[in-house]
């Protein structure tokens, strides 16, 4: 992962982090390796937070981190208890490393030696809580040189935790950490959910299907398993923590995870971030200002919208962000590959029926009137009935009259089925193409407070901009009626008289409040609150002429809120082979009732 600039550290913050990140760089030999520096631990102590640093380093040169991650993730999925499991791996990993690192390096003998006795003075107490921490008390004791002996039933631990010395076989690591976590964790482990070779059994393929968003702080930027994995590693030769203190942290994380509260410094360092992360806007500082001073009132106050083109077409840098854009762009282009023939098939029904529409609509029309052509068949009509028109006049419409605005929701809880909501919106938008009607097609999240909307084709783009959609990339939260508001503010000044929006989303409208430093603290846009703003600002695009269909994406749990959000106007489309069916009839009948 590229080294990612973090603008919420100050300065002693920076020059720690540097400090630990040179220093693992040193020990691994590998200047490209990710490090992530546990602070924490290093205001705790610094020679905890040194060791710490040293120890990612050995762990990358001399063991095969890959090997022993896995395992973690494979025992987790299986239910494992992640940092009862980690606890135990940190232990015997420091035993396979502590040797070979020190004769390599003999002034790490010094720091290893004072970050064990500051472990031991500062977390005595919470170790010996646990029998975990009793076995890893008596370890530390004795490559001290001061245990008086262990009792019987730790003993046994601390031997084999001893034995690992030097061990370079993650086989043998693995076999230690499973079973010392089944003796002391879980000794129902095995007959529930199978020995160790059972666990390795565990393929690649089932730990991508599964949803790992709970176990992590960030999904934003990262597929979820491969993100999951390198938080694994990276936690490794972490010492200090125990899976209680973890626990504890965790449960904090949760529960004030709905409001965060940020300065206005940092607020303006937070545009940067955006920047960085989603690619520059393609709007200037006014405009942008205009917008948000005119769209982000009510429920939306001190929130901002963000216009970009996506990370690929205008990135500050190339950084993980923008390679994970491109591994995603691989992914939407592998299945619409791999679902070419149905794909295609629903473009050429759905533009064929937007083409007879408009044929249809476009046929000579008449209708009698007070003026125009005089119809001789009429004329005794006259003096002699209540509807004496005897005239009749041509009615035309107009193509040109119609346009579409696509809004996709991008936010993380799509993360499943991204590439299947990126075809939807391919096909819609070829189709619209291919009938000669004007659309844009935008994706939207929140990061932050910030509310991204990514531009992949605008109205009048040629055809060719419809794979741009394949750009779609999914993170983060999703504030939907500031999205919808956003989208219908410019299509409002559209001139066409006809105007559609298509929304793609799951039914789950869900965004963190921001409060500013000096401001009213923002309400939380979840559960109800969320979807009613949502089906308010359906109802006031209905009210201003705007025809609004909702395409669902989510689980069918949450149909109930996408009835609530959309009425009767939406579409749910369990079968891809039956898209076009589905949208058509919809679109035709906005097309020939106006």
């Amino acid at each position: 992962m590229e080294e990612e600039i973090d603008y919420f550290k100050d300065e002693y913050e920076l020059e720690a982090e540097n400090r630990i990140r040179n220093l693992c760089w040193t020990v691994s030999g590998d200047y490209n390796m990710s490090i992530t520096p546990d602070l924490e631990s290093f205001k705790l102590s610094k020679y905890i937070g040194l060791y710490d640093a040293i120890k990612q380093g050995a762990f990358a040169k001399y063991l095969d981190k890959e090997a022993l991650s896995t395992y973690i993730v494979k025992k987790v999925f299986l239910s494992g208890d992640k940092d009862y499991l980690m606890y135990i791996m940190q232990m015997c990993v420091d035993s396979a490393i502590k040797d070979a690192l020190c004769q390599d390096r003999p002034g790490v003998l010094a720091i290893r030696k004072q970050a064990y006795e500051d472990i031991l003075e500062y977390k005595f107490d919470k170790m010996t809580a646990t029998f975990l921490g009793r076995i890893k008390i008596e370890v530390l004791k004795q490559e001290l040189g001061f245990s008086n002996g262990a009792s019987q039933n730790i003993d046994e631990y601390v031997k084999l935790i001893q034995s690992l010395e030097n061990v370079t076989d993650s086989r043998k690591i693995i076999e230690a950490v499973d079973y010392i976590y089944n003796s002391c964790i879980d000794n129902t482990f095995e007959k529930k959910h199978g020995d160790l070779e059972k666990v390795l059994s565990v393929t690649m393929e089932e730990l991508s299907e599964y949803d790992w968003k709970d176990f992590l702080n960030d999904e934003m930027y990262e597929d979820m398993l491969e993100r999951y994995m390198e938080d694994i590693e990276s936690e490794l030769s972490d010492i200090a923590n125990t899976p209680e203190e973890k626990k504890e942290k965790e449960e904090e994380r949760k529960n004030n995870s709905s409001i965060r509260a940020y300065t206005e410094e940092d607020v303006e360092k937070i545009y940067s971030y955006v920047e960085l992360n989603y690619g520059r806007s393609y709007l200037n500082e006014n405009e942008q200002k205009r917008l948000n001073n005119r769209i982000c009132r009510g429920m939306h106050t001190n929130c901002r919208l963000y216009f970009t083109e996506g990370i690929l077409a205008n990135p500050v840098k190339v950084n993980y962000q923008y390679k994970y854009a491109q591994r995603m762009i691989s992914n939407n282009q592998f299945e619409l590959n791999n679902n070419f023939r149905v794909v295609k098939k629903n473009i050429s029904h759905l533009a064929s029926t937007l083409k007879h529409s408009l044929i249809f609509r476009n046929q000579r029309e008449f209708e009698l009137s007070d003026n125009g052509l005089i119809v001789p068949s009429r004329l005794w009509r006259l003096g002699r009935v209540r509807d004496d028109r005897i005239f009749s006049k041509e009615i035309r419409k107009d193509n040109s009259r119609f346009v579409v605005d696509i809004l996709i929701d991008s936010s993380g809880s799509q993360r499943k089925q991204a590439p299947k909501v990126a075809i939807q919106a391919y096909i819609i938008s070829a189709a619209l193409s291919q009938a000669k009607i004007a659309h844009r097609v935008m994706g939207f999240s929140t990061f932050w407070n910030y509310t991204i909307m990514q531009r992949f084709r605008e109205y009048d783009d040629p055809e060719s901009k419809d794979k741009e959609i394949l750009k779609f990339l999914v993170s983060s939260n999703n504030r939907d009626g500031l999205a919808i508001r956003a989208a219908t503010d410019s299509l409002i000044q559209r001139e066409e008289d006809n105007k559609i929006l298509i929304i793609l989303s799951d039914g789950k409208p869900n965004d963190v409040a921001i409060k500013r430093s000096g401001a009213a603290k923002a309400k939380p846009y979840i559960g109800k609150a969320a979807i009613n703003d949502t089906a308010l600002e359906i109802r006031k695009c209905r009210s201003l002429g705007i025809s609004v269909l909702g395409v669902f994406t989510g689980h069918e749990e949450d149909l109930i809120a996408e009835k609530k959000i959309f009425g009767k106007d939406f579409a749910y489309i369990r079968d891809i082979n039956n898209f076009s069916n589905i949208v058509s009839v919809y679109l035709k009948k906005q097309i020939t009732d106006t």
